[in-house]
């Protein structure tokens, strides 16, 4: 895996995190450190030049998009979606392609059914998935890990933020490297 997403130009990576609308993170087993560890990852992929975009469940019912998360990014996407995965939505497959992604990076809530689906989704459509494991979230955590098992047989990487984003820097001479590791204790 590391060698999948270790890669000096990261534009065809995208950090795409769904569902993290309050209403769900007060749901979920953990929220407040899901949205935490989110929060990390997002943090994480700005500075190493990932691009982020978000997924609203019914925006217009349950509301948008945690605030505190989108002021992470400059000029967040956000894509409203009705389907529990996100790839079942014409305007966010629209978009990766036009931006063309080859491996999304995914954190989010639930991860029984919206993580799931998406990460199915991608690899369906030829896009390498890594869930970031201590960035997804569920209300039942033994669904949870029923569905990350279930993922990696089906091929989709299952690591913890930390992990990944530290693949990516490669080694101490990556410009963002000194920043990374304040992060790394600031979101500990």
């Amino acid at each position: 895996m590391a060698e999948s997403i270790s890669q000096e130009n990261n534009s065809g990576l995208l950090l795409l995190c769904v569902d993290l609308q309050p209403i769900f993170l007060q749901a979920v087993t953990g929220g407040e450190s899901v949205q935490r560890r989110c929060a990390f990852a997002i943090e994480a992929s700005a500075g190493i030049g990932v691009a982020v975009a978000f997924t609203e469940q019914v925006p217009q019912k349950l509301g948008s998009t945690s605030q505190n998360l989108l002021k992470l990014v400059a000029a967040p996407n956000v894509f409203a979606k009705q389907t529990f995965s996100a790839l079942a939505n014409p305007a966010i497959r629209d978009f990766l392609v036009a931006r063309p992604t080859e491996h999304i990076l995914l954190c989010g809530i639930e991860t029984s059914v919206c993580v799931h689906q998406t990460a199915l989704d991608a690899l369906a459509a030829g896009i390498q998935v890594t869930v970031l494991t201590d960035c997804v979230g569920a209300r039942r955590p033994e669904d949870a890990r029923a569905c990350i098992d279930a993922l990696v047989r089906a091929g989709v990487h299952a690591l913890p933020s930390e992990t990944v984003f530290y693949s990516l820097l490669r080694d101490v001479t990556h410009p963002f490297f000194r920043t990374y590791t304040q992060l790394v204790k600031n979101y500990s």
